[in-house]
């Protein structure tokens, strides 16, 4: 497990971690005027992997532009992770954030006995008072607009789907490029696969070659990995979370993009204001708040048809503008 500060990264085991003892009621440790807002993450993967990487750089960035003190624990296994949370929550953090996903019950049950701490972590479930927020990442709605791109761009009318695990948030993802693909070509089929894992690039890689090998010309990489295997058999592909465009510029089309930025400024607003309380922040990681978004096309903006361009900026107003809604289907994707 690694552990990091703002003022320095430093290697160490969970019981490097020095307890301050603060206590468990009354108002949340005030930051004092002028002072930073301390804020830690937890996080089950290391930082590279994109879902946990997109929280750490949104905190990254508070840290630069809000004044925050970060500190963070990277690649925690899940039967320390209470352990971790508990000791940032015990050293007086006031907001710590992370995944929770796999962890809900240790993490809940670490809320409950900090009342006066504002905990904001990734999860499919629902938000608990006083203290208790949840976040995801919805970004259904790029991942629908590249879906209908690779409808328009198969020949071989067969599009390759890798995921992590079949989770509602993985699924939705997946079931909007699927929908999008539909949309655009309606006797498209899928191959659909899942690693079983978070963070897996030989084992994506090996699921998206043999998609490949049963006639996917486009893949879309929910996992690390996928792209890799595209680009060695010279097929184009659709990163996630990140634009993921500089692993390999000439494959990678575009990447539905999730940003935490608006999440992390509204919650660091509120646990400063002292308005923090218990929330859903869904509606921050949708395009309307911009919280999600296509990532730029780079090198295919002049490969791309001006036609499919114009399909994706009419889908794409017609969504920020509310007239169009991506269908929300957390079913588990099956291949044709």
């Amino acid at each position: 497990m690694r552990i990091h500060s703002w003022r320095s990264s430093v290697i160490a085991v969970v019981s490097a971690l020095s307890i301050a003892g603060c206590s468990r009621s009354g108002a949340p440790p005030a930051p004092g005027k002028g002072g930073n807002l301390k804020v830690a993450a937890v996080f089950t993967t290391p930082i590279e992997e994109p879902w946990d990487g997109c929280v750490h750089q949104a905190l990254l960035k508070a840290r630069g532009e809000l004044g925050i003190e970060y500190q963070w624990a990277e690649s925690v296994p899940r039967p320390d992770y209470e352990r971790v949370v508990r000791e940032f929550a015990d050293r007086g953090f006031p907001l710590i954030m992370g995944d929770a996903f796999g962890s809900e019950e240790a993490v809940r049950r670490v809320a409950k006995d900090f009342p006066a701490t504002a905990f904001c972590f990734g999860s499919g479930l629902g938000p608990v008072e006083p203290n208790f927020s949840v976040f995801d990442d919805w970004i259904h709605e790029p991942a629908y607009l590249c879906g209908m791109i690779a409808g328009r761009l198969t020949k071989t009318h067969i599009i390759g789907l890798v995921g992590g695990y079949p989770v509602p948030e993985v699924n939705r993802i997946m079931n909007a490029f699927i929908a999008g693909a539909h949309e655009a070509d309606p006797a498209v089929k899928v191959k659909v696969s899942f690693i079983n894992s978070w963070f897996d690039p030989p084992k994506a890689k090996e699921a998206a070659l043999a998609q490949i090998a049963s006639g996917s010309d486009l893949l879309f990489g929910e996992r690390y990995g996928v792209i890799e295997a595209a680009k060695e058999k010279g097929i184009p592909a659709f990163g996630n979370m990140v634009d993921q465009s500089s692993l390999a510029p000439e494959t990678v089309i575009t990447s539905p993009v999730w940003d935490m930025w608006p999440t992390v400024q509204h919650v660091v607003s509120a646990v400063r204001g002292g308005t923090y309380h218990a929330t859903d922040y869904a509606e921050w990681s949708m395009m309307r708040k911009g919280g999600a978004r296509l990532a730029p096309f780079h090198r295919f903006e002049s490969r791309l048809s001006p036609e499919v361009g114009e399909m994706v900026r009419k889908r794409t107003g017609e969504i920020m503008d509310g007239v169009f809604r991506v269908p929300i289907n957390e079913k588990i994707p099956v291949s044709d």
